[in-house]
């Protein structure tokens, strides 16, 4: 046993340890060990940006974690706890962007490209994305540091893609033009979760619009009042709303009003929506810039005129004068315009929620895009789970906050316009720059072919287009430039399509050739050495009163060969004479028949197309390019797409690997409930939708961390500390006891620096206590004999009994800091103050240095003392190894360095606690066998609680009369029973008394204090100690005092006007203040009257 140093240096310790932990592995889990015999513990850390660095809402997630996991270490488990970070789009990006143009290497991003910018974005990462790992393990997280996993890692990058497009395939992820939250600095659609309501002080100006009479002049005292907290947006109007019910405006329904600075006729409509309490009544419509002015705009078919662009600047449909202003400037520009113009009324203040981008703190835009959306997958069962009880909320509070939002989904905007994501695996053909181009429309009869059946017009068809040379002729297409050949075999492939426009339109196929235009190039599937890519040809054939899509499938052919397929689809029809037209396999009428092609007129590429997005000639969603001329989408997708996967996608899905088998799904989960819908709600639905089971059984919503004084912690309030300087100071282990201490279930944490000061003198406490027991020397966990026990032995072997027990219920409810303050009261009160204090009178015995033993004390017999000793420290020793067990997923530092130098793993199996303290195994409470083996029954513990209870009254007479805690003192012990010679000793030692006089028939002088209970009557003579006058003054003036600050405190909380205005902690602070001095009153009166004459 190496002897443990006087003081305890966390930094040497700490460093020393995670390293030795590291070099052994101690972290590494391996599935092949997961067996019925060692379960599967898993935890996945929620990952942290890549740009983050370690704050304290880090320090109470990641210490948490590490708890569960040691703890199920020492439970016998195979623990995988996987770490990783988050490629963070938008704030790393934003970092990158910024360092660039501090370094002046660019003005904007574009200035490099993306693949440029990309590479700076990879240097950055190699050089800075480590920092919070590295901070992590300062922090003393066991994470298996092998399995580190990065959400843009190639491996992960697949299995993002690979969901994209499984979801895109079943029909759940779409591309649609909606209103979106627009961050014009980072210049990207959010999410309504990245959304962030801020309460605004702004104004609510109003406006004049005047009404226009018949002849469409403005009238000159006709207006309608508009209110608006955005002038700026005026200038987008397309409409004057109000409510049909209003009887204000019902006479006002239909009419038009010119749209001041604009000046437009813009209607007035009606429409349910508007608030008749809101304003005036009458609201602009602003369609492209406000979501309830978008949705209204659709009911009424009002066109969207977009007046701020993505960068958050004036357009130029807003006009000349406003075109290039910030928002902020054009809303000045605005309002000064109207006023001029005698347009504006009146300015209110106004007071209202502003949504602000969570990650740019920059306000969102609402704005008209083209994004692509997901409608959630597997929402009934991830809905369910949480209802049913087959995962578990704590505290159980979110679990209707859950349910909640789970019935009120909305589709998830997925996509981002940055660089710095997983790009959108989707392609776009050539075919997206030719939609608006217009097709000349090839036109037939339908009767240049004869026949009475399919089977006679195909004759007819291979007939015409021999005598006519178009077999083995070759075509310019104009698109192109490239000359298509049709063969027979060509012909005939499409003959078997269905439908007879497939052969009737051979006639005109010439002209289809010349005319068609390419809209994809790819290669062959299967490849094929033969054929080098094939061409996709889209083309107009009207044929005779109806309307066709032709498409045409070419196969180019070594060296510049091209052969066509072909099949025609239905798109439309005046009449209906063909009898197989609707069943054409194409067949799809668009819904709008306002787009479709007039008769007779040519047609655009985009009316060829019902839904460009999901035709594969134009879109294809894959992980590989289809091919050349393909584009990518630029846009990446939201971060969180990619995080939702994170249980299973680090795990090595879609493969069922053994990590997978083993560890999936993990057993819980550590996160801030305020990502409960950006990333643990969206975890349960991939879960099920890709492994079929919920990804984690328990959550455990952390609270937020504020100072002392409730707010919430941030870099410009200068309220933040800095974890990493807390640990320099005073230790991890200090900061992980102290934060989780203060850490109730799911309640946000007032921090304050002291609480760590008190991890740090807990430690030291755990220190010497163990480096006491090492200074009695003596053998190590030696057998406990049960006829040497002391009452004292027992109490503490009863009150370790309690405390696992009640750290077990503790962790069962994941109630941390009720198992910190269990542990706290365990071994600082019970322990350290009672126990060990109280076992010196074993420890000391029959020594001849024994420098308290009472003069004139009976020394027992030696042997008999040894044994007495030796049993103590027996007991110490089995106490303090379940104890550093019970604080080792707490302090994960200082138990080992304590573990391994009192020895205490020297006869312990290497997977047991020999190797290391996080294998042993956890404390179990004390079996009913065990407890009755060592008579630890209710008696000896209410003996020691008498002793301890006597104790605590005795050394309060000090208090009373202002005696120092070290002057040596007389008390005399009046017993109610039989009372033995040593419990009497140790109530000397636990009083620090000269001696105790043990008299049955004690009379008191008049004014002794005196404590009684059940071990009988204790009395502290003051003869000799006081004078009596002094102290009758000194306790008269404290009284006085008291009654002073009494009177103060009463007559505030008398006070209406106080108790009515103050908040309820400030009330409460009053209330209690008032009862502390009422007793401190009473105490002193009693004081008084305990005094000799």
């Amino acid at each position: 046993m190496s002897e443990i140093p006087k003081a305890y240096e966390p930094q040497a310790v700490e460093g020393k340890w995670y390293q030795y932990w590291l070099e052994q592995k101690c972290f590494a889990a391996d599935p092949a060990r997961v067996s019925a015999k060692r379960p599967a513990y898993s935890i996945v850390i929620p990952p942290p940006n890549v740009t983050g660095m370690l704050h304290m809402g880090h320090v109470l997630n990641n210490t948490i974690q590490d708890i569960l996991a040691r703890k199920a270490r020492m439970d016998g488990k195979e623990v995988l706890w996987l770490p990783g970070t988050d490629h963070a789009g938008i704030a790393t990006q934003a970092v990158v962007e910024k360092t660039l143009i501090k370094q002046g290497q660019i003005r904007h991003r574009d200035d490099l490209g993306r693949d440029k910018f990309l590479e700076k974005v990879w240097e950055w990462k190699a050089k800075h994305g480590d920092i919070i790992i590295e901070q992590l393990k300062k922090l003393g997280a066991s994470c298996d540091w092998g399995r580190e996993r990065f959400t843009m890692d190639p491996e992960y990058s697949k299995c993002v893609q690979r969901v994209f497009v499984d979801l895109y395939r079943k029909g759940l992820i779409y591309r649609g033009k909606r209103m979106v939250n627009w961050d014009p600095s980072a210049r990207t659609a959010l999410s309504d979760e990245e959304v962030e309501m801020i309460e605004t002080k702004g104004h609510l100006w109003h406006f004049k619009y005047p009404l226009l009479d018949d002849q469409g002049r403005a009238q000159a005292d006709a207006f309608v009042i508009v209110a608006t907290t955005r002038p700026e947006t005026m200038l987008g109007d397309e409409a004057v709303a109000v409510n049909p019910r209003d009887e204000r405006y019902t006479r006002l329904i239909g009419r038009r009003i010119l749209l001041p600075l604009q000046n437009k006729p813009i209607p007035l409509i009606a429409d349910d929506l508007v608030d008749p309490t809101f304003g005036t009544g009458c609201v602009k419509v602003t369609p492209a810039h406000d979501p309830a002015d978008y949705e209204m705009a659709v009911r009424h078919k009002l066109p969207f005129t977009v007046v701020i662009g993505p960068d958050g600047r004036m357009t130029p449909e807003a006009g000349a004068a406003f075109a290039t202003l910030t928002r902020d400037q054009a809303r000045k520009a605005v309002v000064a315009a109207m006023e001029q113009a005698g347009l504006l009324l009146k300015i209110e203040d106004y007071v209202h929620n502003v949504g602000h981008s969570q990650r740019s703190h920059v306000p969102i835009e609402p704005y008209l895009s083209e994004q692509w959306f997901l409608r959630y997958p597997s929402q009934a069962a991830a809905r369910a789970c949480v209802a049913d009880g087959t995962m578990h909320f704590f505290p159980d509070r979110w679990a209707k906050v859950y349910d909640h939002w789970m019935g009120n989904l909305r589709d998830w905007c997925i996509s981002r316009q940055l660089w710095w994501g997983h790009r959108v695996p989707v392609w776009y053909s050539e075919g997206w720059r030719k939609l608006e181009r217009r097709l000349v429309t090839i036109r037939l009869s339908g009767r240049e072919l004869e026949g009475a059946d399919i089977r006679e017009l195909r004759a007819a068809a291979l007939r015409h287009a021999r005598e006519r040379g178009i077999l083995g002729q070759d075509f310019l297409n104009l698109d192109t430039g490239q000359r298509i050949t049709v063969r027979k075999a060509g012909l005939e492939h499409g003959f078997s399509n269905f439908g007879v426009a497939n052969v009737k339109l051979v006639p005109g196929l010439p002209d289809l050739l010349r005319q068609a235009v390419r809209v994809s190039v790819e290669p062959h599937n299967p490849p094929s050495t033969d054929v080098t890519a094939v061409e996709t040809y889209l083309a107009a054939l009207r044929l005779g009163d109806q309307s066709f899509r032709v498409k045409f499938r070419v196969k180019v052919l070594p060296p510049n060969l091209r052969l066509y397929d072909h099949q025609a689809v239905f798109l439309s029809k005046e009449k209906k004479t063909e009898p197989d037209g609707d069943k054409s396999p194409e067949v799809n009428v668009p819904r709008d028949t306002t787009s479709r092609p007039a008769s007779g007129s040519d047609p655009f590429l985009a009316d060829l197309v019902p839904d460009v997005n999901r035709d594969r000639a134009f879109t294809r969603c894959q992980i590989e390019s289809p091919g050349s001329g393909w584009v990518q989408d630029p846009d990446v997708l939201d971060t969180w797409f990619s995080s939702w996967l994170w249980p299973f996608a680090t795990m090595g899905w879609p493969e069922r690997t053994p990590t997978l088998e083993a560890f999936y799904p993990t057993a819980d989960l550590v996160t801030g409930p305020d990502i409960i819908f950006f990333w643990v709600a969206r975890m349960i639905m991939a879960g099920y939708e890709y492994m079929g089971d919920l990804p984690f059984r328990n959550v455990y919503f952390t609270g937020i961390i504020r100072d002392k004084q409730g707010r919430k912690m941030s870099k410009s309030l200068g309220n933040s500390p800095d974890p990493l300087a807390l640990i320099a100071r005073y230790g991890a282990d200090a900061l992980r006891f102290g934060t989780m201490r203060s850490a109730p279930l799911g309640q946000d944490v007032l921090f304050d620096e002291k609480d760590v000061e008190l991890g740090r003198n807990f430690c030291n406490k755990l220190w010497n206590a163990c480096r006491f027991r090492q200074m009695q020397g003596g053998p190590i966990e030696d057998e406990i004999d049960p006829a040497l026990l002391t009452s004292d032995d027992k109490w503490i072997l009863r009150r370790l009994d309690r405390a696992i027990r009640e750290i077990d219920d503790a962790f069962a409810g994941y109630r941390f800091n009720e198992a910190t303050a269990t542990l706290y009261r365990f071994f600082w009160s019970e322990y350290c103050d009672w126990y060990v204090e109280a076992s010196k009178a074993a420890l000391q015995s029959g020594r001849s240095d024994n420098p308290s033993e009472a003069p004139g004390a009976r020394t027992p017999d030696a042997a008999a003392a040894a044994r007495l000793r030796a049993n103590t420290l027996a007991v110490i020793d089995f106490v303090l190894s379940h104890t550093l067990r019970l604080f080792h997923p707490f302090l994960p530092f200082i138990t080992e360095e304590l573990w391994q130098g009192m020895n205490y793993h020297a006869d312990l199996p290497v997977d047991q606690g020999g190797h290391t303290i996080m294998d042993a195994r956890w404390p179990k409470p004390l079996d009913p066998s065990f407890c009755e083996h060592y008579g630890l029954d209710e008696t000896a513990e209410q003996v020691a609680s008498a002793k301890y209870e006597l104790v605590g009254v005795g050394r309060n007479f000090r208090r009373e009369f202002n005696l120092p805690s070290n002057r040596k003192l007389r008390f005399v012990l009046k017993p109610a029973g039989d009372l033995p010679a040593a419990e009497v000793e140790v109530i000397r030692l636990l009083l620090n008394a000269e001696t105790i006089e043990v008299q049955r028939a004690y009379t008191p002088p008049k004014g002794t204090p005196m404590a009684a209970n059940a071990l009988g009557e204790l009395y502290l003579p003051l003869a000799g100690l006081i004078d009596s006058a002094a102290e009758k003054a000194r306790l008269e003036k404290e009284l006085e005092k008291a009654r002073l600050e009494v009177g103060k405190v009463a007559a505030k909380l008398d006070n209406p006007q106080f108790t009515q205005r103050v908040p309820p902690a400030v009330l409460e602070e009053h209330t209690k203040r008032l009862a502390d001095w009422q007793a401190k009153e009473q105490q002193i009166l009693a004081s008084l009257n305990n005094l000799p004459e």
